[in-house]
């Protein structure tokens, strides 16, 4: 297996850590409003719209929440118009961190990351400083249900996945970036429970903290980036204890 499960783990284990619901509404809320203004309300025809409802629905978004998202971005009565923007800078001790947003106001989220950044022993940097230490990668998530090891393998390669790991009652698989719609669906037409299928940011080496100051530093400015409704996704290099 590639060493891409040390990442999954970091991700799952942070995700399990973060208790506030509303904020992860919230951000997903942001995507499924894009995506419909992008391809359309009807998930039958908007592979993107499907993705998110699946991890909409992973993450206990009630299903009232998702369809009243998909109405009010499909109507006229929501005139928010979210613009994408990436963000790459260092943490303590050189930390590569990648922060991507959806914002309605670009200098507001830009004053409040570069904020983070500086308050927390970090800076942010120039566009390509950090991302050239990760690569893009499709990572499909999904409910293990005890088959062999050797028939996951099988389906792997079928259905077009390049790699996997088994951890607990989760597999996740990986494959190109732009094969994650694809991918999934195979899944699905498998029997798999897909729980997510997205573009990751992997990073190709990681950097340790030592001291408890950075640590602290370091905690403290992930989880300013990730409570701010603006954020949408925060990738880093960080080697955290297990």
């Amino acid at each position: 297996m590639s060493g891409h499960s040390k990442w999954a783990t970091i991700r799952r284990k942070k995700e399990a850590t973060d208790g506030a619901r509303a904020k992860v509404f919230t951000k997903i809320g942001r995507e499924i409003a894009v995506v419909v203004r992008e391809g359309g309300p009807d998930p039958n025809n908007n592979a993107k719209l499907r993705e998110l409802i699946s991890k909409a629905k992973a993450n206990n978004v009630p299903n009232d929440n998702i369809d009243r998202i998909i109405k009010k971005a499909a109507g006229d009565g929501d005139k928010t118009n979210y613009q994408s923007n990436v963000y790459e800078g260092y943490g303590p001790n050189g930390v590569a961190v990648i922060v991507e947003c959806l914002t309605d106001n670009k200098n507001r989220t830009a004053g409040d990351i570069r904020h983070y950044f500086d308050k927390f022993g970090g800076n942010l940097g120039t566009t390509g400083c950090v991302s050239f230490m990760f690569t893009s990668q499709g990572t499909i998530v999904m409910e293990y249900e005890n088959q062999s090891e050797e028939k996951v393998m099988e389906d792997i390669f079928e259905a077009g996945a390049t790699d996997f790991t088994i951890e607990d009652d989760v597999i996740e698989a990986t494959c190109e970036p732009n094969d994650v719609l694809t991918v999934a669906e195979a899944f699905r037409g498998m029997g798999y429970k897909v729980i997510s299928a997205e573009t990751e940011m992997v990073p190709s080496t990681y950097t340790k903290l030592t001291d408890e100051d950075s640590i602290k530093k370091m905690t403290m400015l992930l989880e300013h980036l990730e409570d701010n409704d603006d954020v949408q996704n925060v990738y880093h290099n960080w080697e955290m204890d297990d």
